[in-house]
């Protein structure tokens, strides 16, 4: 039996400080028979860490829908969710956090994020052809929130920019909450033809390891036991833990790898993330039922005398591990010569499970492979979790008290302006939007993004969506929302909601409070993804997130859905067509105003119940809807969401540059009625000789319908008063975010 190299003596202590209980330690030293080394201990903790084994919440996220029509991968089956689409093609896509790298140093946070989840889209054989991100930042006039942003921006446009995939949608929302952690949430989306993928994995005894790409360094060790920490004041300590990106590398090894996975001469292939080398070799050999012998000193170092832990754990970019067919490695290697990529073999397939690590002669380190992964000898808890005390009192804000205004003008400016709802041109403008030639949303503005899929009738259509606010005030119904929102916009974009990828952003599962957060979202979510169909194709938890200083964040599922648009000429857009056009709600306005971006802001009341929410009642709108863009017989369609009715008819305004003239309901209070964010209403305008089949179409449904007045003019008035004109309206929206962040 060969002698494991033991380099400092390993204690409980030890496994504590890297993030592992005297339980987890006890339970690693059963599996081995003996007690770890140092090298096998890092190799536990960063492969048992919240960030790669969901141990915390793996039991709740099986529990969501996995099972639907179309899905070619399961969630947790490969690096991405992967749909057919139909017309033989196929979309993997897959939403993924860079939180805690971005908190510290945004522009590298969030360029390798961008990176990161590109690589897990191709290494699948789906080309990448869009990239949508959801932000979230504090307080903007502080002056950190203004360096982060700026940061994270530049970082996300940088890097997609160089690597040529365009930036199509995203979100960004801002609250003190966020101020210490913000939230870096990026999603891409690949397309390949059916039955071109290549799976995440390894067998066939003798055959060679490669890495292939960047060379390893010591930026990003222990990265992901990193993120799955609380931000304390003494976190930037950590910055070595963030990882360094290279666009041009990447793009590089793009087309390497998808030339290399058509030679045939490929079994397998993963990307280097979290955990690097340690968790690619693993992995795979746990889904191939395989082990490996890897030699570390054969790895190409960027840097001097790195220790077997450190090229184990590093996290350097643009990186990936490659089984090759054996006899076939001059197919591979002429292809990666081409592409000018260096690359190693550093290994070979074995029989049985056990990964055997080398440096030179010795053996560093011996685990089996099946211990290590999500679903294998990884632990799972059920932690305790408890009802805080303010979800009951939020329950009780009465409309009652507050006052109603009469200055609705004045509020609806101070809305149009707010950073939450004004126009995020200040960021997008930095993303390339056009490059690819598949993005249909520029110049023809939806609720969700839209990207050609080439040589077919047919289109995606893409959105992330989620109010964390709602999530605070309700979980459960906060979760649903946040599904149905994302289903809505899609469906007011003329597609047909097809499955999600979520990133389930949360604070410290130990915190009983944080974790009934947890707990009651994934059931909101479940049940609206039951509803609308749309399995859970994969996706991302990010616990931890909150600092010692500012506690957690809100609860913040961000939900990426996919859709399809079965007729490119049937791509419905928001913005109001010509005057005279009939404008109607469907849908029903309520008299409230709970969580909304209203009552939060301009009367400063921070506790109040999720807005109303009806899952029945929002399929049933947006089944009507669907039927009304199929039958042509409405011009715009746009969801009623964040800041209420006045916000979405002056977007559509806005966007069409034509006015509306319309009058509000007087059983409603007037604040309700324009700023109220009740759910499930859709905004929709009708050409005047279609208003006949479009009544009786909606007579015959199931949804409520009203008619709020007409296109009209260059101004936005309501009940008889101009709000002002469109143009300096617009021009207002526009800048509102600019001036704040460069001031």
């Amino acid at each position: 039996m060969e002698t494991i190299v033991k380099e400092i003596q390993v204690t409980a202590e030890t496994a504590k400080q890297l993030g592992l209980s005297e339980e987890e330690f006890q339970k690693i030293i059963a599996i081995l028979g003996r007690t770890p080394n140092y090298t096998e201990l890092s190799i536990y903790s960063v492969m048992w860490s919240e960030h790669c084994s969901y141990k915390n919440s793996i039991f709740y996220i099986k529990t969501l829908p996995r099972e639907g029509k179309g899905l070619l991968a399961k969630a947790g089956e490969e690096n991405a969710g992967l749909v057919d689409i139909g017309n033989g093609y196929a979309c993997a896509f897959k939403i993924e956090s860079h939180n805690h790298p971005s908190a510290l140093e945004p522009y590298q946070g969030a360029a390798t994020g961008v990176g990161g989840i590109n690589r897990d889209i191709f290494t699948m054989g789906a080309r990448p052809i869009a990239q949508l991100n959801s932000l979230r930042f504090g307080n903007l006039n502080s002056d950190k929130t203004k360096w982060l942003m700026k940061g994270v921006v530049k970082g996300i446009g940088d890097y997609g920019n160089a690597f040529g995939v365009p930036t199509v949608g995203g979100e960004v929302f801002f609250d003190e909450c966020y101020n210490v952690n913000p939230l870096v949430n990026a999603m891409s989306v690949g397309i390949l033809k059916v039955g071109e993928s290549i799976s995440a994995t390894s067998h066939g005894e003798g055959n060679p390891v490669y890495i292939i790409g960047s060379s390893t360094g010591k930026d990003g060790i222990h990265g992901a036991t990193f993120a799955s920490a609380d931000i304390t004041e003494d976190s930037a300590e950590s910055l070595p833990s963030v990882q360094v990106g290279d666009p041009f590398q990447e793009k590089l090894l793009l087309e390497a790898s998808l030339e290399v996975i058509k030679t045939g001469a490929v079994v397998g292939m993963q990307d280097m993330g979290a955990a690097g080398i340690t968790c690619s070799t693993s992995e795979m050999s746990a889904k191939g039922q395989s082990g490996m012998i890897i030699h570390l000193d054969r790895v190409p170092l960027r840097q001097q005398n790195m220790q077997p832990f450190e090229i184990l754990l590093s996290e350097s970019q643009e990186r990936m591990l490659v089984i090759v067919k054996k006899g076939r490695e001059k197919e591979v290697e002429d292809v990666l010569e081409k592409w000018d990529l260096h690359y190693a073999v550093i290994g070979e397939v074995t029989s049985g499970d056990r990964l055997k690590y080398y440096m030179g002669d010795e053996l560093v380190a011996d685990v089996p492979a099946e211990t290590l992964v999500l679903g294998g000898g990884a632990p799972v808890y059920k932690r305790e979790f408890k009802e805080p005390a303010y979800y009951k009192e939020f329950q009780q804000f009465n409309i009652d008290t507050i006052s109603e205004p009469d200055n609705h003008k004045e509020i609806a400016h101070y809305l149009l302006t707010h950073p939450n709802i004004a126009s995020k041109k200040w960021v997008y403008e930095q993303y390339d939007s056009m490059v690819g030639t598949v993005n249909m949303s520029s110049n023809r503005p939806s609720d969700a993004a839209i990207v050609n899929v080439k040589k077919t009738d047919s289109a995606l259509a893409l959105k992330v969506d989620c109010n964390s606010r709602y999530v605070y005030a309700d979980p459960h119904k906060g979760g649903a929302i946040a599904v149905s929102e994302a289903a809505r916009n899609i469906t007011c974009s003329g597609g047909d909601p097809i499955a999600i990828t979520n990133c389930l952003n949360f604070g410290n599962p130990y915190n009983p409070e944080v974790y009934w957060q947890f707990v009651e979202a994934i059931k909101g979510i479940g049940e609206a993804c039951t509803k609308f169909s749309t399995p859970v194709t994969g996706g991302n938890v990010s616990f931890y997130n909150q600092s010692s200083f500012e506690g957690p964040v809100f609860p913040t599922p961000v939900i990426g859905m996919l859709g399809i648009v079965h007729d490119k000429n049937k791509v419905m857009t928001l913005d109001f067509k010509q005057e005279g056009d009939l404008i109607y709600l469907v849908g029903e306005c309520r008299n409230e105003i709970s969580s909304s971006e209203y009552l939060y802001s301009w009367h400063k009341v921070k506790g109040s119940p999720a807005p109303y929410f009806d899952l029945s009642e929002e399929y049933e709108v947006q089944s009507a809807v669907k039927s009304l863009i199929q039958q042509g017989l409405i011009e715009s369609a746009h969801d009623c969401s964040d800041g209420g009715l006045f916000i979405t008819l002056a977007e559509s305004a806005m966007a069409g540059n034509l006015g509306f003239d319309i009058d509000t309901d007087s059983s409603i209070r007037k604040d309700a009625f324009l700023f109220g964010e009740g759910q499930s209403r859709i905004v929709v305008t009708v050409k005047p000789e279609n208003e006949d089949a479009f009544t009786d179409m909606l007579l015959n449904s199931n949804a409520e319908f009203s008619c709020l007045g007409v296109v009209d003019g260059n101004e936005m008035v309501i009940d008889g008063e101009s709000f002002g004109t469109v143009e300096e309206l617009k021009a207002s929206y526009d800048s509102a975010i600019g001036k704040i962040v460069e001031a």
